[in-house]
């Protein structure tokens, strides 16, 4: 069979120089009418449909100027008033920087900072106030685009991941709630009848499209990595979370990934890009590679024979010799002027626009700081808490010993794809603020321990009251472009742990920045350290956050967003992209859906075959009788006022036909005070939540007995057609 010739459908980047422009407070935008060159342009008139108004400037461009516009630094055409325009701008978990040039975002002028959200592992922070100030920075004059290549909603497969801590973690409901939330944020109320209508704040774009999660692991690298994905686990795992982001958030971009998927590059897999993606799920926004993804599909793949085949300067070259059609590249100029044009920059002077009275004043502002501050709280996760040794006494802890690599670095903070944060605080300077005799000291000379400062740790152990030490990863254990090969701390790190805690007075506090899971069963079973505490990488606001849950000013309430895994799990190849257990193999299966073995913590801490029910011939009117509400009463039998998750799971009394264990199904936060009673309901669909892919990738609900769970309390449920 021919392999398909690749066809420039979508943005293609490339990392090429960018000419960095002179200071301007001025915004970059089209169509100013002071210039009477564009005054008559039927593309700058906003009466008329973006449609037209995309097909009117496509048609007025050379061939030339077309081949410009379909890269991340797309130049200016002056003879038609049009800025340049840099597509790669990043917001992970608020507006970001590089030092590379390519990217759209200087914080170079009268805006610094930008709030830093906790990383995304954490907890999902407000969206729409880093649309806000990504607003307020272009406006500002101090940004070449509007586009933001983010969320990363890749499911965090495999605990090794470098890049885990990008993402909402290893459940496809969730990345796909958390990809609507964050799309909707980012982009304004421009949602089904929003008052912006078409218009967009900025443009989110979803990423890495599909089954990446793999960066470089003992060799084997993204871009020439081949994963070999069931029918099956595409259907019900890798895919539901870009569906979602697609057909229920409306973004109006996708990236596709580096990597091959059975064989075919992301970038050049027709199926998924046209077919699935535009075809079937509706999307209609603009496609982009990753950085460098096209050239990577001839020069390491070999998939793309020539190189024109792969990416025409090559794009001329590929239209002379007749292997793209002019038609293609303005179908993708279509998709990219659309999205420019949603985003104002071709309706004039953008002070007059819908967002053009956002200032720099929204940037740092104390509203979006506090929400950062209520994210990372209700993100931090208590994982052991022996004779409830936290929250500790205000009043009776006159001496603290602050004791690791990561207690007063603010770098570690933030993660990655950030920016420079607005007033961070460590945990060093949160715990300051309690104690007054708080002594310090870094415990190893960096967080990979290869220096241990043993004795000056212990000493200043002995000597106080309480211990907190603050450890775990940071980017140089876990990041793009490097996997861990293991899941412990590094081994230096764990022996100044439980050498500090045999000598001190009372047990321990442990606290772990980290983006992925960590073997600590050391920690979980000794009995001097009396408290753990997980804080992924928690954002600005991250160590006051820690301080306020140490000593009791906040009760804490996150769940883990992953499994985490003991260190024999490294003995599973990080390239298996199989989901599901195969006992015949011993492969154990991933995640808390499938995973069969011993856990050191827990994900958010089928009787005989029934008839199958398709749910694509069920209908809609079908599908929306069988739905129902679910009522549960809640109460906190604690003493302190809380936020507390409540988790709805489903599952089949015995696990059959490859189902997962349990499937999270919905889920929402209450708070209650002390002693306070709630009740909670949930809106269960069984078309959506209890049906299941078959090994042809058809989603199908099965007739029979489902177990309901939120804790340890669970109810049956029927379901028949």
């Amino acid at each position: 069979m021919k392999l398909p010739t690749l066809s420039v459908l979508y943005l293609i980047h490339l990392t090429s120089l960018l000419l960095i422009l002179a200071e301007s407070t001025q915004p970059p935008f089209s169509c100013d009418i002071s210039d009477p060159r564009t005054k008559s342009y039927p593309f700058c008139k906003t009466t008329l449909p973006i449609t037209q108004r995309v097909q009117d400037l496509v048609s007025r461009l050379t061939l030339d100027e077309k081949i410009s516009q379909l890269v991340n630094s797309a130049s200016s055409i002056p003879r038609l008033g049009i800025p340049a325009y840099q597509w790669w701008s990043e917001a992970l978990h608020g507006v970001a920087y590089s030092l590379k040039v390519t990217q759209g975002i200087r914080f170079n002028g009268t805006i610094q900072s930008a709030t830093s959200f906790p990383q995304v592992i954490l907890t999902a922070a407000s969206f729409d106030a880093v649309g806000i100030e990504a607003r307020a920075i272009y406006n500002a004059g101090q940004a070449m685009g509007m586009t933001f290549w983010a969320p990363n909603i890749n499911i965090y497969r495999d605990p090794r991941w470098g890049r885990g801590q990008e993402t909402p973690g290893e459940d496809p409901l969730v990345s796909g709630k958390y990809a609507v939330s964050f799309v909707r944020g980012i982009q304004g109320d421009s949602f089904e009848g929003g008052k912006l209508g078409q218009h967009l704040q900025a443009s989110a774009c979803c990423k890495h499209f599909t089954a990446y999660d793999l960066d470089n692991w003992k060799g084997v690298k993204r871009y020439v990595f081949n994963a070999k994905v069931s029918l099956q686990d595409l259907a019900d795992t890798y895919q539901p979370p870009f569906q979602s982001c697609i057909q229920q958030g409306k973004a109006s971009g996708i990236m596709c990934a580096y990597n091959r998927v059975n064989g075919v590059p992301n970038c050049a897999d027709y199926n998924l890009l046209s077919k699935t993606a535009r075809g079937q799920w509706g999307f209609n926004g603009y496609i982009t590679s990753d950085c460098d993804a096209v050239a990577i599909i001839h020069e390491d793949q070999g998939y793309a024979k020539l190189p024109e085949d792969a990416v025409a300067d090559v794009l001329k070259a590929a239209v002379e010799k007749r292997k793209l059609p002019v038609s293609k590249i303005d179908r993708a100029l279509h998709n990219l002027f659309s999205v420019r044009i949603r985003l104002g920059l071709f309706d004039g002077n953008p002070v007059k626009q819908p967002y053009g009275t956002i200032g720099s004043d929204k940037v740092c502002s104390q509203e979006h700081r506090n929400l950062a501050l209520e994210a990372a709280r209700n993100g931090i996760v208590l994982l052991k808490n022996t004779d409830k040794l936290l929250p500790l006494s205000k009043t009776k802890t006159t001496s603290l010993a602050v004791i690791g690599p990561n207690a007063n670095s603010a770098k570690t903070l933030v993660g990655n794809y950030a920016g420079p944060p607005c007033k961070p605080v460590t945990p060093l300077q949160g715990l300051q603020s309690y104690v007054k005799d708080t002594r310090f000291h870094q415990g190893c000379n960096a967080v990979n321990c290869s220096s241990a400062f043993i004795a000056q740790s212990v000493k200043i152990a002995k000597g106080a009251d309480h211990v907190v030490l603050v450890m775990g990863l940071d980017q140089t254990q876990e990041s793009e472009d490097h996997d861990r090969v293991d899941l412990l701390l590094p081994p230096k790190q764990q022996n100044l742990i439980s050498r500090i805690a045999r000598v001190a007075k009372n047990p321990v506090i442990l606290v772990l920045l980290s983006g992925g899971p960590v073997d600590i069963s050391f920690a979980k079973n000794d009995q001097h350290i009396g408290s753990v505490l997980w804080a992924g990488y928690p954002g600005e606001a991250g160590g006051r956050a820690l301080a306020e849950i140490i000593f009791g000013d906040y009760n804490p309430g996150g769940r883990l967003p992953v499994t985490w895994y003991p260190q024999s799990y490294v003995n599973v190849p990080m390239t298996d992209m199989r989901m599901r257990p195969e006992p015949s193999s011993s492969y154990p299966g991933r995640t808390y859906r499938f995973y069969q073995g011993p856990k050191v913590f827990e994900f958010v801490e089928r009787s005989n075959p029934h008839r199958y029910l398709p749910v694509s011939e069920m209908g809609d009117e079908v599908c929306e009788k069988m739905k129902y509400t679910v009522k549960v009463r809640v109460k906190n039998h604690g003493a302190m006022a809380g936020k507390h998750p409540m988790l709805l799971f489903v599952r089949q009394p015995k696990m059959v036909n490859r189902r997962p264990v349990r499937q999270l199904v919905a889920f929402q936060s209450v708070n209650l005070n002390a002693g306070e009673r709630a009740d909670v309901e949930f809106e269960l669909r069984p078309c959506e939540h209890l049906s299941s892919a078959k090994k042809d990738g058809s989603m199908v609900i099965e007739e029979g007995s489902y177990l309901l769970s939120i804790g340890d309390k669970e109810s049956e449920i029927q379901v028949v057609k």
